[in-house]
């Protein structure tokens, strides 16, 4: 709701009127629509093509009693629950997007204040405001005594806002000194803040190209796994003696069986559940590093970044000033200035600034104030008269609206010494004294005495982060652009991010942006410091980014970052900031240090080096699992695994090493195109080992060996190209890397040799003549295989390079 009422400043409104507002809706309530329902999670986790072919596989093998060929479901389940768990805790972050954090409102009804949720707030309410106070709809100040709010959370610039009469005041700041009252008038959707919250809180999951190129594998074995089911039913039936002999004689079950075997072997689900736990165990490390990941995949997220935007308040800066320094000039006549300065740090309405004076100049006898004229933004000065010790009237503020353009003329003393100090980047207040004490009147025209001289210079700095420059200086190295973007002056900015290394003479003042998203990206890529941006430009200029190809990071802390940070590939909070910047961040940096960004970007890279290791694995599965079931639907052959079969060699020799693989410490770079690298060895390999199976399956009927023989001999002969290809992937070995694929082998030997695996697993004698072709096969195909490798090892040298190629799974 948004308008303008008449209401009685003293008095406020009624309870007659609030009823009134209520029943037209016009309260400040406000339920944004959830980012995403539970049911649509589910739904796009369960309810998924290969889960429905997975599930009706499963069911199909029970109602035909063989479940002991069911045991893939244990995977299509474990992937279902992962993947609603990581959407779940997704859900939960962007639905705890809260902009009040004000447990109460103070309002002014029937002349009487009362203190209410912020959310019977209703359109009119005059809110009573005082320091502390967090304003909870946006409203219209209609009266005022010194009342300054801070909007840094929502507009990024630093210093407090003087709010007089008429000025408005939005949700979401925060009033920081003097007190007043204002009229509410807008409420709900359409305050400030919530206008924030409604872009924030649009569920979007983060880029990952992980999960992009697994899931354009599924839509390519989604699109080929309905005909190449038919003609495997199709084969397996005309070898049970045809569709009609088959349903007579009941041989059309093991016709089922097989070719459900084909079908599952095709279905990458492992590739899905290691990429998934990669993510989940990365979240769980980088939590003991005081580091929240509210997206699993943006552990990979940012070991993909090439430019990182940079907040400079809250983010490289604590967002807080400090006292720097005081800068004397020769005043005759104006002693006891330090004394003066400590009352102004004591003083019980000091602002943040002269706060900062309590230290550096204790008070030990107070001064005892004749007249004051309270600090205002408006005019950016303030003053205060004694008599007697440090007689005079002494006024504090900014040089250039105390002395005019003196103060910033470099030929003056007070003018070089003001504009040198303020080309360092630090703030300056110049305290001036006139030797006549200031009369009621000045005080209440708030009017500059007469005679008035420089005494000194006072400087503050922002002060920064100790571990900012130390990670900047690590994105550097590692080839990663940086960006400082803030609310503040440009000058200011600029010398910010020269403390922390960034050499940049001066800032870009963003008010001169362009408009067109294609200039603003040249100008984005040679600059590097901005300064009086707007929440909407910061959102711009990510876009801009990213319009040119560059994946970029975007750290923040206020309301003001909060739709950059969303727009962002990777959103980066500080756990200082505002719950909705928080919120909507892949990453919060729970203990405010920047130093823990290099460990997410160690942990990305090891995630997205060891998933395209195993990722190998599970590809060239899904490729000789798919030669195989066109190969043996054209030649109309028996399929020769059991689906339990295919479960046990998958496992020992894909799924368990896989786990342990994708898990080990990795520090390789990212490099793009881990689909194109992968593929690279995944298509060939499978394709050797389809055409090997093939080959072994007509010669073995060839020699009269029998089917289940013949199904044992493929087992065998897949377990061991199988564990050739685990190694080949592995290396350079390791001790860690043998005691893996040592056990698996272990594992292999007992379920070929222990009667009740074997059993179980329906393995028998193939025999003497089917055990030398078995073993010609295996060397033959592992002779292809190390050939494949080779030839993959000379495409990585030629894509990434010889140093990056050597580096590489």
């Amino acid at each position: 709701m948004d308008a303008a009422t008449d209401v009685d400043l003293a008095r406020g409104l009624s309870e007659a009127d609030v009823a009134e507002r209520r029943a037209a809706g016009q309260v400040n309530a406000y339920a944004a629509d959830s980012s995403r329902s539970v049911w649509n999670i589910v739904r796009a986790n369960v309810f998924t093509l290969f889960n429905g072919i997975v599930a009706s596989c499963f069911l199909v093998l029970l109602l035909v009693g063989r479940w002991q060929d069911a045991l893939f479901g244990i995977s299509a389940l474990a992937n279902a629950v992962i993947g609603c768990v990581q959407e779940f805790r997704a859900k939960a972050a962007l639905d705890r997007l809260a902009l009040l954090n004000a447990p109460r409102a103070r309002v002014r009804r029937d002349g009487q204040e009362r203190e209410i949720a912020p959310g019977d707030v209703v359109l009119g309410d005059i809110l009573v405001l005082r320091a502390g106070d967090q304003i909870p709809a946006d409203a219209t100040v209609a009266a005022a005594r010194g009342l300054q709010v801070d909007e840094s959370m929502l507009t990024g610039e630093s210093d407090a806002v003087d709010k007089d009469p008429g000025a408005d005041v939005l949700s979401g700041s925060i009033v920081v000194a003097g007190e007043g009252d204002a009229e509410v008038v807008r409420v709900g959707a359409d305050s400030y803040a919530n206008r924030f919250a409604d872009e924030a809180k649009r569920f979007s999951l983060v880029s990952s190209e992980l999960r992009t190129s697994i899931n354009r594998v599924l839509k390519w074995v989604a699109w080929g796994i309905g005909p190449i089911g038919l003609l495997v039913l199709n084969a397996q039936m005309m070898v049970a003696g045809g569709w009609v002999d088959a349903f007579q004689t009941g041989t059309w079950v093991q016709a089922i069986v097989n070719t459900i075997a084909s079908l599952i072997a095709m279905i990458p689900l492992g590739l899905v559940l290691m990429t998934s736990i990669a993510f989940a165990v990365g979240a769980v490390k980088l939590a003991g590093k005081q580091v929240l990941v509210n997206e699993l995949a943006a552990v990979e997220g940012l070991a993909r970044v090439d430019v990182v935007c940079l907040d400079k308040t809250g983010t490289l800066t604590v967002g807080e000033i400090e006292f720097d320094g005081t800068h004397p000039l020769h005043a005759p006549g104006a002693g006891g200035w330090q004394h003066v300065l400590g009352w102004y740090g004591a003083a019980p309405d000091a602002n943040a600034t002269s706060r900062c004076l309590r230290e550096p100049f204790p008070v030990s006898n107070p001064l005892t104030p004749a007249e004051t004229i309270v600090f205002s933004s408006a005019r950016k000065w303030s003053a205060v008269a004694f008599r007697g010790e440090a007689e005079g009237t002494w006024v504090l503020g900014a040089p250039e609206m105390v002395f005019g353009d003196a103060a910033s003329d470099p030929a003056s003393p007070l003018g070089g010494l003001v504009t040198s100090l303020a080309a360092t980047g630090r703030r300056t207040l110049v305290l001036g004294h006139a030797p006549s004490v200031l009369t009621e009147a000045e005080a209440r025209d708030e009017r500059l005495p007469a005679g008035l001289v420089p005494v000194a210079v006072v400087t503050f700095r922002e002060q920064v982060r100790p571990d900012a420059a130390q990670t900047l200086a690590y994105f550097r190295a590692q080839g990663v652009g940086i960006r400082i973007i803030s609310g503040d002056n440009p000058r200011t900015v600029a010398a910010i991010a020269r403390e922390v290394g960034v050499d940049m003479a001066e800032g870009y003042d963003a008010r001169h942006l362009p408009e067109d998203d294609a200039k603003l990206a040249e100008i984005l890529e040679t600059h590097t410091v901005f300064g009086r941006v707007t929440p909407e430009q910061k959102k711009r200029m990510v876009t801009a980014l990213q319009s040119t190809g560059h994946t970029v990071a975007m750290t923040g802390d206020g309301v003001n970052d909060a739709l950059a940070i969303k727009t962002a590939d990777i959103g980066i909070a500080m756990n200082s900031g505002s719950p909705a910047t928080k919120a909507v961040a892949r990453l919060v940096l729970l203990d405010g240090q920047f130093s823990h960004l290099p460990d997410v970007v160690a942990e990305g890279r090891q995630v997205i080096a060891n998933i395209e290791r195993v990722s190998m694995l599970f590809l060239t599965k899904t490729t000789y699992a798919t030669g195989l079931a066109i190969l043996f639907g054209i030649l109309v052959l028996e399929f020769p695994f059991l689906p339990r079969q295919l479960s046990i060699t998958d496992g020992l020799t894909i799924g368990i090493p896989a786990f342990f693989l994708a898990l080990m410490p990795n520090a390789e770079r990212y490099a793009p195109g881990f689909l194109r690298r992968s593929l690279s060895f995944a298509m060939p390999a499978g394709i050797v080992i389809a055409v090997a199976l093939t080959v072994y399956t007509v010669l073995a009927m060839q020699l009269g060996v029998p089917e289940p023989a013949l199904r044992t001999g493929s087992t065998i002969i897949l377990a061991v190209v199988g564990i050739w290809i685990l190694t080949v992937l592995s290396r350079p070995i390791d001790r860690y890397k043998v005691l893996v694929i040592g056990a698996m082998f272990l594992g292999l030997i007992a379920v070929f040799t222990i009667p009740i695996l074997t059993e179980f697993l329906q393995l028998v004698d193939p025999g003497e003549a089917a055990a030398y072709l078995i073993a010609l096969i295996i060397i033959a195909t592992i002779g292809l295989i190390e050939l494949v490798r080779l030839v993959h090892l000379r495409f990585l040298r030629r894509t990434l390079g010889p140093a990056e190629a050597a580096l590489r799974p």
